[in-house]
């Protein structure tokens, strides 16, 4: 009873801190919101390279940590138009040395393990990055709002998802990869998520109450998917948590696994509604 005692306390804890930075981040300065997630990319891919047991030499895998951060800070400054293009040279750079290093892979499959960095850039670097020009869609300044409300919805439709899930959810809604997740639990999340879109709407003029409430929609949907797809991976390599930075929570990677997929779907949302 104690260990299960001392073990909420430290994923509260852990929560509450985690939470805190995220917020603080997005909301205090970009730049601030650069460092941090420019870190936390870095964090992901080291973790994807290690949960798909990478056999790469140890300078390609710093190498490809060091370039998903890179890629996730030079959006961020190409973004709020601080640089040009050329920001992204170094990047491209990096990912040619990391392939030509391929051929000096030995006792390996140099596709398997050359395809494992690619994913990695393109699903924990990639798909996060676009965050970055979510903020100045609207008036070309930064707005925090977006960015954060993408994170607000994804932890309100967790904690619905789970409150509902846990009270009446019978029917499962992926149980081959997910076997806790249910339909009811879904709908209990998308329910409470959609809510809080209207009361938000009431409150940030840029997007119309039905605007809001697609992307609540859309936000749900992909994170969903995104919890999914990360789930397949760690069981696909026989493992329970991606990491222990988090203590209580496991590693980066469960924790975002939500975000990486929200971020190109919200990215592309908001693409389309302010072009029209």
């Amino acid at each position: 009873m104690a260990f299960t005692l001392k073990n909420i306390i430290q994923r509260t804890l852990t929560g509450i801190v985690y939470v805190a930075v995220i917020v603080a981040s997005i909301c205090v300065h970009p730049f601030l919101f650069m460092g941090v997630f420019g870190i936390i990319t870095g964090l992901l891919v080291h973790e994807f390279l290690t949960v798909t047991k990478f056999e790469g030499k140890t300078w390609q895998r710093l190498l490809c940590i060091a370039d998903g951060a890179y890629l996730f800070v030079a959006s961020g400054l190409f973004a709020g138009c601080y640089v040009g293009q050329e920001i992204y040279m170094p990047y491209i750079i990096v990912l040619i040395i990391t392939l030509i290093g391929g051929l000096y892979l030995r006792d390996v499959n140099v596709a398997s393990q050359l395809g494992k960095v690619f994913f990695a850039q393109a699903y924990c670097a990639g798909f996060l990055s676009l965050l970055n020009f979510i903020p100045y869609k609207f008036s070309g300044v930064y707005d925090c709002l977006p960015v954060l409300m993408i994170f607000v919805f994804i932890w309100l439709n967790d904690t619905g998802a789970y409150l509902i899930g846990s009270w009446i959810g019978r029917r499962r809604l992926f149980e081959r990869i997910s076997p806790r997740k249910s339909w009811e639990g879904f709908w209990g999340g998308f329910a409470v998520t959609v809510t809080s879109a209207l009361v938000v709407s009431q409150f940030h003029l840029g997007l119309s109450w039905i605007q809001w409430i697609v992307f609540a929609i859309v936000t749900v949907v992909a994170a969903t998917f995104g919890d999914l797809l990360e789930s397949l991976l760690k069981r696909a390599y026989g493992l329970k948590d991606s990491g222990k930075v988090l203590p209580g929570h496991g590693g980066m990677l469960d924790r975002l696994d939500s975000a990486i997929l929200a971020a190109p779907v919200a990215y592309v949302f908001f693409e389309l509604v302010t072009r029209n």
